[in-house]
């Protein structure tokens, strides 16, 4: 039996899941972070994912700019969509030596076959391109929810095995989660990553607030599941599908659930609606919820 959470644990404050979020912002976003950057922590990390219809000089431009603006840029590598070793290594240490990227994260990607020699993150990971470029650390993803082609079983023998990988290399893993709708699965799958032994920072994935029709398209897309169970914890009504939806329940709801326990956990946004709405939903939460502010 798990016994990871004793009645005992500390609760953490409401407000310090929000304290040092990280953001998505693709090379389009770039001008909208710029406007909101003075309202986001120094330092935060933000994440640019891997678009098929840019190229690697975006990718960087991307970066760079996020670097100046004085964040960690977190550039992903999408393993399937990468034609070489050589290609891969050019991108890599370009990263580091134009915009100064200390971290990555690392993903499977989307195709069913690979373009190059890259099945899987686990592939880019051994290939000690990152260690090379003197990355610290590598992100990698974790799914409360479920994965579309993996078993329960298979996903945590993978977690375990490219996070272990990681560590040998020099390098820190940190676990970003896709998105859920329903707090109550991820803090089950955080205690049971725990009781695994897994332990290092986990970043959980939240959309931020959007037209429930966004919501529900990239939920459709990335495979999470949005039943009118899951909608309902969400605070969605079933009859109301068509105004716009904030992760107020499902914040309030890990962030009154989370122990210490659970490790070190923060949360990650994936602004939907856009850069400007998700950063305002924070001010107002944190307002609301820490009185300190």
């Amino acid at each position: 039996m798990i016994q990871t959470l004793m009645h005992h644990d500390k609760l953490l404050p409401a407000g310090d899941i929000t304290r040092s979020y990280s953001l998505e912002a693709s090379t389009k976003d770039i001008a909208a972070l710029s406007a909101a950057a003075p309202r986001i922590l120094p330092g935060s990390t933000i994440a640019i994912p891997y678009l098929a219809r840019e190229d690697d000089d975006a990718r960087l431009a991307a970066a760079w700019a996020v670097r100046r603006l004085g964040f960690e840029p977190m550039p992903h590598l999408s393993a399937r969509r990468i034609a070489s070793l050589a290609g891969l290594e050019s991108f890599v240490q370009r990263a580091a030596a134009e915009a100064g990227v200390e971290r990555c994260f690392v993903i499977a990607g989307d195709p069913s076959t690979p373009i190059g020699p890259f099945s899987d993150s686990a592939a880019l990971i051994d290939t000690g391109v990152f260690e090379r470029a003197g990355m610290q650390v590598i992100g990698v993803g974790g799914h409360p929810e479920g994965h579309p082609v993996m078993s329960k079983a298979e996903q945590w023998e993978v977690l375990e095995r490219k996070c272990h990988s990681i560590e040998k290399r020099g390098m820190a893993p940190l676990i970003v989660t896709q998105f859920a709708f329903d707090a109550d699965v991820v803090l089950m799958w955080l205690e049971a990553l725990r009781a695994r032994g897994i332990n290092h920072p986990v970043r959980v994935g939240v959309p931020g607030p959007a037209s429930i029709a966004v919501l529900a398209r990239y939920a459709a897309l990335c495979g999470v599941s949005a039943c009118a169970s899951m909608w309902s914890k969400y605070g969605v009504s079933i009859g109301k599908l068509f105004g716009t939806a904030g992760p107020d329940l499902f914040v309030e709801r890990l962030a009154t659930g989370l122990t210490e326990a659970h490790g070190k956990v923060s949360l990650h946004f994936f602004p939907f609606g856009g850069i400007a709405q998700s950063v305002k939903w924070v001010e107002q939460y944190r307002s609301r919820t820490d009185p300190g502010l």
